[in-house]
């Protein structure tokens, strides 16, 4: 027997009487040892440094669904400011409106269509103050003092869907309303469609109407001279914002006012 050290390694298989031996030098036996490590070491840093890629890979799914969300949401973000930007323009050409400096038309965002304006029309006397005549007399005065826009025009009937009987002029809150003629107050009240108002006789079988005020200053009964503030202006009534409905009636049919009033042209 060699005086070599090393390690016998013994096979016995069940049911057979001899056994297999298998001698390994120490160096080879070691050397098995070793390589056993190092492969259950690198086994284990394998598996600690894999865990995070698998638990890493089990995350994105969830991780696009947060960015698909994410991107829903931006670009919702995106339509309320374009929304938010379209209503703070309407709301500067009502303002413009409302203040007699009538914008031009705004270009909207992504390359839209500008938002359309209809011409105004300048709705102011050209030399105030006015000269008012005494007593009673036709309706031939601006009951305006101040700026103000004709957002709507007269429409006779027959001519579109709907008619429409005065002027609509667009000024503040609380704007004077005069008498555009001498004349007395034969109604006034609230209406659905005028909403609170005053109605003028004059000579000649003439009657101007004033509606959508917010506040009366005249009662029925009395006598009025020309350029009299008679009311304030509002949105009383069928309105969708501030103004002043100015009628012409003779013989109760309506006159446009422009054929009478000549100081607003």
């Amino acid at each position: 027997m060699s005086n070599q050290r090393g390690v016998t390694v013994m096979i016995h298989r069940d049911g057979e009487v001899s056994s297999r031996s298998f001698r390994f030098p120490m160096w080879a036996w070691r050397t098995l040892l070793a390589s056993s490590a190092a492969l259950g070491v690198l086994a284990v840093v394998g598996g600690v440094l894999y865990a995070p890629i698998v638990r890493t890979a089990a995350t994105v799914p969830g991780l696009k669904r947060r960015v698909a969300d994410l991107e829903a949401q931006t670009a919702q973000v995106a339509e309320l400011s374009r929304s938010l930007s379209l209503a703070e323009q309407r709301y500067e050409q009502i303002r413009g409106m409302l203040g007699g400096d009538v914008v031009p038309a705004l270009a909207t965002p992504d390359g839209e269509d500008p938002i359309p304006v209809a011409p105004a029309i300048l709705a102011v006397a050209t030399d105030p103050p006015q000269r008012y005549e005494e007593g009673l007399s036709r309706p031939t005065h601006w009951p305006l003092l101040g700026l103000g826009v004709v957002t709507r025009e007269q429409v006779s009937p027959g001519v579109r869907d709907e008619t429409h009987a005065g002027l609509d002029v667009a000024v503040p809150i609380g704007s004077a309303i005069r008498a555009s003629g001498g004349g007395v107050v034969s109604e006034t009240g609230e209406d659905a469609e005028y909403g609170v108002f005053v109605l003028l006789d004059h000579p000649e079988g003439f009657q101007s109407l004033y509606g959508h005020a917010s506040r009366l200053l005249a009662t029925v009964g009395d006598t009025v001279a020309a350029g009299q503030v008679i009311a304030l202006s509002g949105t009383t009534g069928r309105s969708t914002g501030p103004h002043l409905h100015f009628e012409i009636r003779r013989g109760g049919r309506a006159v446009d006012p422009r054929t009478l009033v000549k100081e607003a042209q």
